[in-house]
């Protein structure tokens, strides 16, 4: 009797291969641009939003963008002196945590932070965003809603109906108070009437220069702990 296909083994070693040659490669991707970019900056994005991303991406096409990967970038970088790819590039990655990215550009300092500076667009809060106003939603006719939504309106909280077809809200209702942490059914509220709370914006951190080796703090805040390759100690394994 010929052996099911369902039995067939498959290694997990091809696996585990591809993603090593990935991260292979990003590290390899990494140190080039640092052997080519006169300039490498830090830096943090607030409101992540991939579409904005890729708008900055596009406008940038002259320099080159890392985000995510931190702890593999962390590796190419170097997480200390006696393992930094080049002079001072340790004192990079401790500011690669949380959702930072990596730019690599022939751009002057003051053209990033000008570009950057300006580079803020206002999008729809999610769930978990802190509310930026008090919102409170006047009784009476909504009629930028279609009958049919009626009901899913309703499922959100408000308390509407239908009177002579037109969907209406019976009392004021209050979506949300300003610092308030928002609920999936008050971000759902505040895009369905059009209220746009989440920033997008970027900020700079850091940056190193590659003809100099300088690095500096872009953003005037306290150096990140001291101790973070003891923190990552454990994943260079992983890496």
């Amino acid at each position: 009797m010929p052996k099911s296909k369902r039995d067939k083994k498959v290694s997990l070693t091809k696996t585990a291969k591809k993603g090593l040659e990935l991260k292979q490669k990003l590290i390899e991707e990494l140190r080039k641009c640092v052997d080519t970019y006169r300039n490498l900056f830090i830096f943090s994005v607030a409101n992540m939003r991939n579409n904005k991303l890729k708008d900055i991406r596009t406008a940038w096409k002259h320099s080159r963008f890392f985000f995510g990967k931190n702890k593999v970038m962390m590796v190419a970088l170097g997480k200390g002196q006696t393992d930094e790819y080049k002079d001072n590039l340790h004192k990079v990655t401790k500011y690669l945590r949380g959702e930072v990215g990596v730019l690599f550009t022939n751009k002057t300092k003051d053209e990033v932070q000008e570009y950057f500076s300006h580079f803020k667009e206002m999008d729809y809060a999610r769930a978990g965003n802190q509310a930026q106003a008090d919102i409170t939603l006047d009784e009476g006719p909504l009629e930028q809603f279609p009958h049919s939504m009626e009901p899913q309106l309703r499922q959100l909280g408000l308390p509407t109906a239908l009177k002579k077809g037109v969907v209406t809200l019976l009392k004021d209702h209050e979506v949300c108070k300003e610092g308030d942490i928002l609920t999936p059914e008050q971000a759902r509220i505040l895009k369905l009437f059009g209220m746009e709370m989440a920033e997008f914006k970027v900020q700079i951190k850091c940056m190193w220069n590659s003809e100099t080796g300088e690095f500096e703090n872009c953003a005037g805040e306290e150096d990140p702990m001291q101790d973070i390759e003891e923190e990552e100690e454990g994943d260079d394994n992983a890496e």
